[in-house]
């Protein structure tokens, strides 16, 4: 209050002083000269006995400074500014010291593996009787859980996956060999040999997959010639193999549907 006051009073007129009643001091200089003063102007009459011809021309300043007032209360705080952009990512830390060694896992369950094969073999020389007829076997070399049977020459699938099957023969001299590897009643490999006056060991092998319930066997075809395999006691020159490779559980694209059409009786 006190500033607008005192600028109040400097508005008055001079001749108005007297009537406010105020006491009457010692006039005092309360605010610094203008320096350098003003020269006087082109248009001035400045005569020779003029006592404040020489005297420097004052301008009234007025010291702000003075009519500060006191700090006022702090205002209250404004709302948070928007976020600004995300910086760059800083510099990768220091690694960390390693951590203490954790405690033992429960042991796991134990991997269970599926295992079939069969090794079977014929002492005696077969000829062919029917136009189709199953090969019977009569030694058993590996048969594990049982699952070749030697009086129908049927192995019966019990683990499905993918197997590897081999058969191997001996022709016999002048007469033609002409066998399948047959999956239940299908056809999937042919084992041939033309006639000739001297006999030689054949042999064919496959990948098949196979699944639970299907049956693998070997059948001997007869065309218009006779059809014969080589066998003699004490020697085994025929044998039929299998043994799973990898179970349908491992393997990546889906099990196969077992057959509609079971193994031939």
């Amino acid at each position: 209050m006190v500033a607008p006051a005192l600028l109040l009073l400097l508005a008055l007129p001079a001749g108005a002083w007297r009537g406010l009643g105020l006491p009457c001091r010692p006039c005092v200089q309360c605010c610094r000269p203008a320096w350098p003063p003003a020269a006087p102007g082109p248009g001035a009459h400045v005569s020779d006995g003029d006592t404040w011809a020489g005297l420097p021309r004052l301008r009234p300043t007025i010291d702000i400074s003075i009519l500060k007032g006191e700090k006022g209360e702090v205002g209250v705080r404004g709302r948070s500014g928007r976020s600004g952009k995300q910086g760059p990512p800083g510099s990768r830390g220091l690694r960390g010291r390693k951590g203490q060694k954790g405690q033992a896992g429960l042991p796991g369950a134990q991997c269970a593996r599926t295992y079939a094969a069969f090794s079977v073999g014929r002492s005696e020389g077969l000829h062919s009787a029917d136009a189709l007829q199953a090969v019977t076997f009569d030694t058993e070399l590996v048969n594990l859980d049982g699952a070749f049977d030697l009086a129908s020459g049927h192995f019966l699938c019990t683990a499905p996956g993918v197997y590897f099957l081999s058969l191997n023969v001996h022709t016999w001299n002048y007469k033609e060999t002409y066998l399948h590897i047959m999956r239940n009643a299908h056809a999937a490999a042919v084992l041939y040999a033309q006639p000739s006056e001297r006999s030689v060991m054949q042999a064919q092998s496959l990948l098949l997959p196979l699944a639970a319930g299907d049956a693998v066997w070997v059948r001997m075809f007869q065309r218009d010639r006779d059809n014969a395999i080589f066998g003699e006691h004490g020697d085994l020159y025929i044998t039929f193999s299998g043994h799973l490779v990898k179970p349908d559980a491992e393997l990546c694209w889906p099990r196969r549907h077992a057959s509609s059409q079971g193994p031939p009786s």
